[in-house]
């Protein structure tokens, strides 16, 4: 392993992952980048002066983190400055419904106590206990094996651990399960967004999905500086192990010969040899040819939905009437309806739910005295290479989105010039052949997470990270892709494999936000 020379197409988290792992083990690592920056969805748009994120609001699994900075021979600490939120978010209906949810599941069961009453208080100690034990039962099988089935999921859990299996509820969806637990359809709607961090349905994922809720009862954390400094950290611990990075390199083959992964070649006409090749881009780049028609076989064009994109403002402004937290949800008066609109209608939501990520504000509502840096955001459908809304359409989903705020009583100074706005066909050109779907398939249906391509692709010698690939959506799941594609690969080359991805801490249990 030491020398071989390692192409990584990508520096989004899953890239950068990868590279400081096989950095770390001697192998020299070139990262291509056809942006200015690392990050991928990692980003941010200058608004005014401001530095505003503009993908992923919610940091969670800190341990993934740890595991991956310890194992490229750093610390967590060393890169990152993390807080513990107390208040995940804030939930609005009307201006005068609201219900926090607390990283105590006591607390946040009187809060539903209060607002919806003690069957419900208990329906949502239930539904954290049977979250907890569906992330309990997937934890080692799933989301660190490196291409589970069906088939190995059985074999982990062995004769004893089969009626752990079924808790999964992987032929129940989100919703019907979310129907035994909560009698207040406003509760339903709540747990039911958690599917949406994967870009899906409540109503066509499955119930496994659920399991998201422990994900954020286990931690939730603000980092200092803004969410790009994760990006910033993984590049810089990659760096200090060698990896070169190249920013602006625009890759537009994939090199094959003899039915291997050979390097690269540029948009320049550079060709750049590799021993191997990661590629941390959507999968629907390789598919689609946009990365050289000799890989299009790598990876199996499987039919799969594409996950949700959506309509992004970045915007500056003075906030007033209502008391936002860091992370905010207002909820669509028509909820089956916004995804009948999303997945079968395809097109914005009538009535949409607006999530507000108040970057100048903690778990408290203190708001700053001067304008603050929001990023508002609804669902739209992945179409943006098929369609791009015209100015009437994207007026009415201003307005429909704004309208909603103000009826909850948040007055925000809307000035056009401190806002920009971001479109699924805009996040297509960012992330070309996926049009701008944000979390790589939709998980809809009991099989669609086997669906993914797992590290190894069909083509020897190239790899695959990102959102797209298993385990899945969201910053945590994307640097597990990337530890898995590097663990890969040193399998491959006969090299040593990666130091122990035991964690170091008992999990979170009772008691103890991907994207929104």
């Amino acid at each position: 392993m030491p020398g071989s020379k390692i192409v990584v197409i990508g520096a989004g988290v899953g890239g950068l992952s990868a590279a400081a792992l096989l950095a770390a083990q001697g192998a020299e690592v070139l990262v291509l980048e056809r942006a200015a920056a690392p990050g991928g969805k990692l980003r941010t748009l200058e608004v005014g002066g401001a530095a505003i994120d503009a993908g992923p609001t919610v940091f969670t699994m800190r341990w993934v983190f740890e595991e991956i900075f310890a194992a490229a021979g750093s610390s967590l600490g060393a890169h990152l400055t993390l807080k513990p939120v107390s208040t995940i978010a804030r939930h609005a209906w009307s201006a005068d419904q609201r219900l926090d949810l607390f990283a105590d599941i006591e607390r946040s069961a009187e809060a539903i106590g209060d607002f919806a009453g003690a069957a419900d208080a208990q329906g949502y100690r239930d539904f954290c206990a049977r979250a907890a034990g569906i992330y309990r039962t997937l934890e080692s099988s799933f989301i660190r094996a490196p291409r589970p089935s069906p088939v190995s999921l059985v074999r982990a859990a062995g004769l004893r651990g089969l009626g752990d299996l079924w808790q999964i509820s992987p032929f129940q969806t989100m919703w019907g399960a979310l129907s035994e637990h909560f009698r207040d359809p406003r509760l339903r709607q709540l747990f039911g967004r958690y599917a949406t961090y994967c870009g899906s349905s409540p109503y066509l994922a499955p119930a496994t999905l659920m399991l998201v809720a422990h994900v954020e009862q286990d931690g939730v954390w603000l980092v200092e500086g803004g969410m790009h400094r994760i990006a910033a950290g993984l590049a810089s611990a990659a760096a200090a192990n060698g990896a070169v990075f190249r920013y602006d390199a625009h890759v537009a083959e994939i090199s094959v010969s003899g039915g291997r992964a050979r390097g690269v070649v540029l948009a320049s006409g550079e060709r750049i040899a590799a021993d191997a090749v990661i590629s941390n881009a959507d999968t629907a780049a390789i598919t689609t040819g946009l990365l050289g028609r000799a890989a299009r076989p790598a990876v199996p064009r499987e039919g799969t939905q594409r996950s949700l994109s959506a309509l992004t403002w970045a915007v500056l402004t003075r906030a007033s009437g209502f008391p936002l937290v860091r992370h905010t949800v207002f909820f669509s008066r028509d909820y089956a309806g916004e995804f009948d609109d999303l997945f079968k209608r395809q097109r914005p939501p009538a009535t949409p739910t607006v999530y507000i990520c108040a970057q100048d504000r903690d778990d408290t509502d203190r708001a700053p005295d001067r304008p603050e840096r929001l990023l508002c955001l609804i669902n739209a459908p992945a179409n943006g290479d098929r369609e791009t809304l015209s100015a009437a359409e994207i007026e009415r989903c201003t307005s429909q989105t704004f309208e909603l705020l103000t009826s909850c009583g948040l007055r925000l100074e809307h000035t056009p010039d401190l806002s920009v706005l971001t479109t699924p066909a805009g996040f297509n050109g960012l992330f070309p052949a996926t049009g701008g779907a944000l979390y790589g398939p939709a998980v809809h249906g009991s099989m669609a997470s086997f669906k993914r391509p797992g590290a190894r692709s069909k083509l020897p010698g190239l790899y695959l990270a990102g959102g797209s690939t298993h385990p899945g959506a969201g910053i945590p799941m994307a640097a597990l892709s990337g530890r898995q594609a590097a663990e890969s690969l040193l399998a491959d080359l006969g090299s040593r494999r990666l130091p122990s991805t035991v964690r170091s801490r008992p999990m979170a249990m009772s008691g103890g936000m991907s994207t929104h």
